[in-house]
């Protein structure tokens, strides 16, 4: 019973660990165990763990465990044998071992459960129930996860009907996986394999100019490439002289991020052309106006982002002097030019 309860443990933690599936799924897993009792040599018994459990969506979140129930059938023989020495009852505890791997990091896992006191009948299977706690879990690498079963042990103590120890008082009870089962409870690809694309809408201001552009366009991650159309930003100089400028941002070279807390940071390096300047409806730039510098900014995700739906991201930039823009360089850039510029976006999933 106490190799079963330590079977539970570890698998109740695998669930835990790895699993990649939504928040809040119910796991349910059978497995075989082969172990030790006094008197009557090794026995086999049947665990069921069940379990429901919450994963993180990136690496750097933690996995939590909850409604784990293990079940552990004991079969006739060890009935009759604990039967045979006065046992009345039986309790106990567990020690389940598991190794986590994650990425590079390989952890060994020691879980504890309590054997709950259990009735035992003169003869016929009987079913014991385990409980414990499953401390949160920090999965702090993208890459292969996987949770392996590893040693179990438990330790029982049969009673008899007045309480009192039977002959066999309290024996340890090491336990080991069946053959022909996969010690593999689970595995799979934490973060940095799966991509996740999303259609943009929102904003862009520029301080200077006191003007603000629509933005649209996709983003992608892991690549963390933003991918935005060509906008136009409508202003007014001096507060009555009418312009547009047309802003046209992408990517300046490889973009990099990390995923973080179940959204992500991209450094977003883009190249800012100035394609087409107005006032009083008259071009006054050269087609080839555009920032002098690549423009660094960091996209951040904010509250209520999730990975596989979307949601806000922003991010503040400075705007570095303008060139080639024709007789009205110095113009314009001081116009454009400056720092407090800021990016307003939603992702959506798609």
């Amino acid at each position: 019973m106490r190799i079963a309860r330590s079977l539970l443990a570890a698998c109740v933690l695998a669930l835990a660990v790895a699993t990649p599936a939504a928040a809040s799924t119910p796991i349910a897993k059978k497995l075989g165990f082969t172990c030790p009792f006094p008197l009557i040599g090794l026995q086999k018994l049947d665990v069921e763990i069940k379990a429901s459990f919450t994963v993180p969506s990136a690496p750097g979140g933690t996995f939590t465990t909850g409604d784990l129930a293990v079940a552990v059938t004991v079969p006739d023989k060890s009935a009759r044998g604990l039967a045979l020495v006065g046992a009345a009852s039986i309790e106990g505890t567990a020690s389940a071992g598991v190794t986590l791997a994650n990425g590079s990091l390989t952890l060994p896992l020691s879980l504890p459960l309590t054997v709950a006191k259990t009735a035992v009948p003169a003869s016929g299977p009987f079913t014991t129930n385990a409980a414990g706690s499953v401390p949160p879990v920090r999965l702090p690498n993208a890459g292969r996860t996987t949770l392996t079963i590893g040693n179990f042990s438990t330790r029982l103590t049969p009673k008899k009907a007045d309480g009192s120890y039977t002959g066999l008082g309290s024996f340890t009870s090491d336990c080991t996986l069946d053959p022909g089962q996969d010690p593999v409870l689970l595995s799979f690809d934490l973060g940095g394999t799966a991509s996740h694309d999303y259609g943009v809408t929102g904003s862009t201001t520029l301080k200077t100019l006191a003007a603000t552009a629509p933005v649209t366009g996709s983003f992608a991650v892991p690549a963390f490439g933003p991918a935005f159309d060509r906008t136009r930003a409508e202003f007014k100089v001096l507060g009555f002289v009418p312009g547009t400028a047309d802003l046209q941002f992408t990517p300046d070279g490889p973009q990099t991020g990390e995923l973080r807390d179940g959204g992500f940071v991209a450094h977003a390096k883009l190249a800012l052309a100035v394609p087409q300047v107005t006032l009083f409806g008259l071009p006054v730039g050269d087609a080839g106006c555009r920032a002098s510098a690549p423009v660094p900014v960091d996209l951040t995700t904010g509250t209520g982002f999730a990975l596989a739906s979307g949601g806000p991201v922003s991010g503040t930039y400075t705007i570095p002097p303008l060139t080639g823009c024709g007789a009205f360089t110095a113009y314009l850039s001081s116009l454009v030019q400056g720092e407090g510029n800021t990016f307003a976006l939603t992702l959506t999933a798609r």
